[in-house]
């Protein structure tokens, strides 16, 4: 079993495991597939918390409008009625004008933060610190467990037009946003291992040879783009721990140099003959002419 530690620039992602003959063509595949469905799972679960405060989202014509503007206009959301929360709403004006307002009481939100909190836990960064790989199973299971959640509160459905909807049913539109400049279309892929390009058509032991029990940081970047940087010789941990050794040698030898400090004896606190020398009357005797 192979363990790749993947990682776009430098931040970190997630753990994945392989075998040593896979192929590079489903290998690539497969790390895109995750890191676009981790992507989407973080979206919707940002979406949720919305939905959770301030109700489902306004039709795409209404939004941003003021409600002056919006008598105005005419305007009428007639999916206001249709999609009404479980146990009644609850008004929670968006100062921001995308959702209607009419939110899910405080039940309802509870159970929507608790899912979001246990589909953010499955695709957690703190999974790779834990060595615990993450899987199209895993991601899917997060997915299912937001829809499961969003069903109950909204048991008639969200509008055609709410971005959680849009999410679920793979019809999202990133056009113009800063998701869309992160998500990673797999034919524009490409894996990179210790400078290298993992070539598609070859096998991961072409590479890094046939041991299976390796584990290698590996960067996925987007045709075009280079070659990403190297891993730096030291961890930001392994740096930080040198800096507070390198302190506290510093600090200890400048209690050492005080402890040895002998500028002491030109005091006059520190002469033994002193006392001696005032009884016999011979201090602050200075020598040199009149």
């Amino acid at each position: 079993m192979v363990l790749l530690h993947v990682k776009r620039g430098d931040e970190s992602h997630f753990l994945f495991s392989t075998a040593v003959d896979a192929p590079l063509e489903t290998l690539i595949q497969e790390i895109v597939h995750i890191y676009n469905a981790r992507l989407k799972v973080d979206r919707i679960c940002s979406e949720i918390s919305e939905l959770a405060d301030h109700g489902v989202s306004l039709p795409p014509d209404m939004q941003g409008l003021t409600q002056e503007q919006l008598l105005e206009l005419r305007l009428v959301d007639e999916w206001e009625e249709k999609c009404e929360p479980s146990g009644g709403a609850v008004l929670r004006t968006d100062e921001i004008g995308r959702r209607n307002g009419h939110a899910p009481n405080d039940k309802m939100k509870e159970v929507l933060m608790k899912t979001v909190e246990a589909a953010k836990a499955k695709i957690s960064k703190k999974q790779l610190e834990a060595n615990v790989c993450v899987t199209m199973e895993t991601v899917t299971e997060a997915l299912d467990q937001l829809r499961g959640a969003v069903t109950i509160v909204y048991p008639m459905g969200l509008p055609p037009h709410d971005p959680i909807r849009m999410e679920f049913e793979n019809q999202e539109d990133l056009t113009g946003t800063q998701a869309s400049l992160q998500v990673m279309a797999e034919d524009q892929c490409q894996l990179w291992w210790a400078a290298k390009e993992l070539q598609r058509g070859r096998k991961l032991q072409d590479y890094i040879g046939k041991n299976e029990k390796t584990k290698l940081v590996v960067k996925i970047q987007k045709k075009g783009q280079g070659a990403p940087g190297r891993e730096p010789l030291i961890t930001e941990e392994q740096q930080k721990q040198m800096m507070l050794h390198q302190y506290r040698r510093q600090e200890e030898l400048k209690k050492l140099n005080e402890a040895e400090d002998d500028s002491y004896l030109d005091s006059e606190w520190s002469d033994r003959q002193a006392l001696k020398r005032q009884f016999q009357g011979l201090s602050n005797i200075k020598w040199g002419p009149r």
